[in-house]
């Protein structure tokens, strides 16, 4: 049944993400089908929302479908599907868990359960559990922003590696690799070296070196950049969700990576650009067929 003269209610051929709330939407689930941007939305969502950076709707260029024949039926709409923030980081948490509670109940079939009740996860194992947490709370905070001029990408595999990107966004002013990280401290740059020796640029968290997530993120910008092989600007960041920022300043770029935290980031993938939705739309597609979920 029509719900307008632009919009259609209808049972999707393809699993599709929602304009408004960025939440995902299942293959033969009933949502709101838009004629004119060529998106779906919740049916919870009874009147278009614009998004927060462009007040007007604009149009995203996904292609659509017609099934052959007369009755054609319900639209075949191409959706690209954005991933879960933090999705492998926490099957690995789980894995390694369940790992580890099979092999104390194996060797102490009789006191396996109390033995599990007073100890504790190793580190490495529950730091893929605090890798996990950081994941998902940015990630939630990024789906509030997604419309047609920022889309999102979450948990990209990167081809023949094991490593992933946490979180890609697509917006107006271009393309942005983000990792997200919950570590306790603060973040400043520390530079060495000058006049007389080389002039080297570290990362540290408190009093940790924390250089090789910059490096990290570097070989993230590469692969996105490999990927889209076009003059698109790609912008590297490292977003710490519960440092000890100062309440003035902070924020810092430091070998071209800003490192900064969800509030300061937020904003400038809200800020205009020179890409349209249509060209959005294209990235973020393309994006998502070079880099699948891991």
């Amino acid at each position: 049944m029509d719900g307008g003269l632009d919009e259609k209610v209808m049972r999707l051929r393809y699993a599709g993400t929602c304009r408004v709330c960025g939440a995902g939407i299942a293959a033969k689930t009933q949502a709101v089908y838009e004629r004119q941007t060529k998106t779906v939305r919740c049916l919870d969502h009874d009147m278009t929302t614009p998004c927060p950076s462009n007040p007007a709707p604009a149009l995203d260029a996904g292609p659509v479908t017609l099934a052959a024949g007369k009755d054609a039926g319900p639209v075949a709409l191409d959706a690209v599907e954005p991933g879960t923030a933090g999705a492998s980081a926490r099957r690995e948490f789980e894995r390694r868990k369940a790992q580890r509670e099979q092999r104390i109940r194996t060797q102490h079939p009789r006191i396996g359960g109390f033995l599990l009740a007073i100890s504790e996860e190793r580190q490495s194992t529950t730091a893929w559990d605090t890798g996990a947490l950081g994941e998902e709370r940015l990630g939630k905070g990024l789906d509030r922003l997604a419309c047609n001029t920022i889309k999102l990408l979450h948990d990209r595999r990167i081809p023949r590696s094991k490593a992933n990107i946490d979180h890609i966004a697509v917006a107006a002013n271009g393309v942005y690799v983000i990792d997200a990280k919950k570590y306790r401290g603060r973040p400043h740059p520390k530079v060495e070296g000058g006049i007389l020796r080389p002039r080297v640029e570290r990362l540290l968290v408190g009093s940790r070196d924390c250089t090789k997530l910059v490096d990290g993120v570097l070989k993230q910008v590469d692969v996105v950049r490999t990927a889209l092989a076009e003059d698109v600007p790609i912008r590297g960041v490292l977003c710490f969700v519960e440092a000890d920022w100062p309440l003035i300043g902070g924020s810092f770029t430091t070998r071209d990576v800003h490192a900064l935290w969800p509030k300061k980031l937020y904003p400038q993938l809200q800020a205009e650009g020179p890409l349209s939705a249509e060209a959005i739309a294209d990235i973020h597609r393309r994006l998502a067929n070079a880099l699948p979920t891991a």
